[in-house]
């Protein structure tokens, strides 16, 4: 008896230093947590800012003209000037092609690129710049290094366009990027907000394991000894 309780006792000094060592985490975990959650996926992804795409009518579709060579995927999408294919190459390269006479189409322009971005963009704000970016020169909110176009909003909205192929890579708002903030925090990852596996994290998750399994534990053993009072 008198062992149990020492080893209890024990138990209970662990938990406490435990406590104060894996609280901040916890609480930061919890927050962040609800923050995520806080709105639904979609909004922040930006969908209630980005313009629905028209169908495709696929009756008279045109294939590109010239040898596109080895090719690792077709992409059929509908752009300004009616539907284009986006070739990617084995290589990784890749090249936009009208659908409707299958010739290539060149990179997009600052013009281009700002109508295409006036064309997704749905919400109140209106355009204030447009930043060009090399394809080792992704903004933090992007994070997809491919040469782009940032259409940036007065209310904080970034539309971006892949320079090459036309593409509406993505549509930030601040929402997201508190969200992304917010990630970064949860997974104890500010730099890249991506690696989800580092021993950081692991060890604080570890040691939150450890304290809640001598948590019960502990309250598991004095209803036992209250019961038997």
């Amino acid at each position: 008896m008198m062992a149990q309780q020492k080893i209890l006792r024990r138990f209970a000094k662990w938990h406490i230093w435990l406590g104060w060592l894996i609280g901040v985490p916890i609480l930061m975990w919890t927050v962040t947590g609800l923050i995520m959650v806080w709105q639904p996926i979609e909004y922040v992804r930006g969908n209630h800012l980005r313009a629905e795409t028209p169908a495709i009518q696929t009756a008279q579709i045109a294939l590109p003209t010239e040898d596109v060579g080895e090719v690792s995927g077709f992409t059929l999408q509908h752009q300004l000037d009616g539907p284009v294919w986006i070739v990617t190459r084995e290589d990784g390269g890749r090249t936009r092609y009208s659908a409707q006479d299958g010739l290539r189409i060149g990179s997009v322009g600052k013009d281009e690129a700002r109508l295409i971005a006036q064309a997704t963009y749905t919400g109140a704000g209106s355009l204030d710049t447009l930043t060009q970016f090399a394809d080792d020169e992704a903004p933090m909110d992007l994070r997809i290094w491919r040469p782009s176009w940032q259409a940036s909003y007065s209310d904080g909205t970034h539309v971006y366009l892949d320079q090459i192929t036309g593409e509406v890579l993505a549509v930030r708002s601040g929402w997201w990027r508190i969200f992304d903030f917010v990630w970064g925090l949860h997974i104890m990852d500010l730099q890249d907000r991506e690696n989800t596996s580092h021993p950081i994290l692991i060890i604080f998750a570890a040691l939150s394991a450890i304290g809640s399994l001598l948590g019960c534990a502990l309250m598991f053993r004095r209803r036992k000894a209250r019961v038997k009072a």
